[in-house]
């Protein structure tokens, strides 16, 4: 978990800085847990381009993810620490009593030689995935589950986590990494701990062709374009733009636009930025 300076012995290496990588014991993933990853370059079935900025990028292979860590009440030992180029966090593989092998999201602290475990009983220590009614008031936690048996929606990226603050009859009242505070049910789970590479956002790219390889093509600015094709464009000579807005008008700055109909809005306690 730290960030390392390069050299400047070229352009693109004078302002870069990057992961260590120091937590990282392997750098060959499991072979039964990797699938193909294909690209659209954000072009559909019929080759036109539905997505902009997107297209390129180092080849990848996934690691299949266990979010929903539903082996429960089996012991299992971490083997490795890994880098994941589709997510920021790293991932550790851990190998279960019974001889599986699965990854999971790996929360800062782990070693290799750990054990984590899954399930009711489970005790509150760092990587074990327990109900939201068995975890401790006040704890940490990542890879929170919405919905009781889809999986880990909530804290995935590098450096984040949500805390338990409470406990509301069926609700469980917790904070979100955004500040949100809202009720989740009990029966929902979640990993203890924060997420693993908390220095990610420390990192510098520092040129143009590190975001190519990330697969992401040049963005227009909309100042920069016609009236016909942005709300922000034209003018003569440096126009501002007006208000900033997006390419199909929806307000950039203060316009709500989560739904009033919502229905999940009553589990929503503070929203973030809220005064209250």
């Amino acid at each position: 978990m730290a960030v390392k300076k390069y050299n400047p012995i070229t352009p693109g290496t004078r302002f870069r800085i990057g992961n260590s990588f120091a937590e990282i014991t392997t750098d060959t993933p499991e072979k039964s847990l990797v699938t193909n990853l294909s690209k659209t370059g954000g072009r559909n079935s019929n080759g036109r381009m539905t997505m902009r900025q997107i297209g390129g990028g180092h080849k990848r292979q996934y690691r299949i993810i266990d979010f929903k860590r539903d082996k429960e009440n089996i012991p299992a030992t971490v083997k490795s620490i890994e880098y994941d180029p589709n997510r920021s966090a790293f991932i550790a593989l851990v190998a279960y009593a019974d001889g599986e092998k699965r990854y999971i999201l790996a929360p800062n602290n782990l070693k290799v030689g750990d054990k984590v475990q899954s399930g009711k009983g489970s005790t509150p220590d760092v990587g074990n995935t327990l109900y939201l009614s068995e975890i401790p008031l006040g704890s940490f936690i990542h890879a929170i589950e919405m919905v009781p048996g889809k999986g880990a929606a909530i804290a995935r990226s590098a450096g984040t986590n949500g805390q338990l603050v409470n406990r509301e009859e069926r609700y469980a009242v917790v904070k979100m990494p955004s500040g949100e505070i809202r009720r989740i049910l009990l029966t929902c789970k979640a990993t203890m701990g924060a997420t693993s590479n908390s220095d990610h956002a420390l990192e510098v790219k520092g040129k143009a062709g590190k975001t190519r390889h990330d697969g992401r093509r040049p963005r227009v600015r909309g100042v920069a374009m016609n009236p016909v094709d942005h709300p922000m464009g034209g003018g003569e000579g440096r126009a501002s733009g007006g208000h900033p807005r997006s390419r199909t008008g929806i307000m950039a700055k203060g316009q709500k636009t989560r739904s009033k109909k919502k229905k999940s809005s009553k589990f929503i306690i503070s929203r973030r930025k809220s005064s209250k």
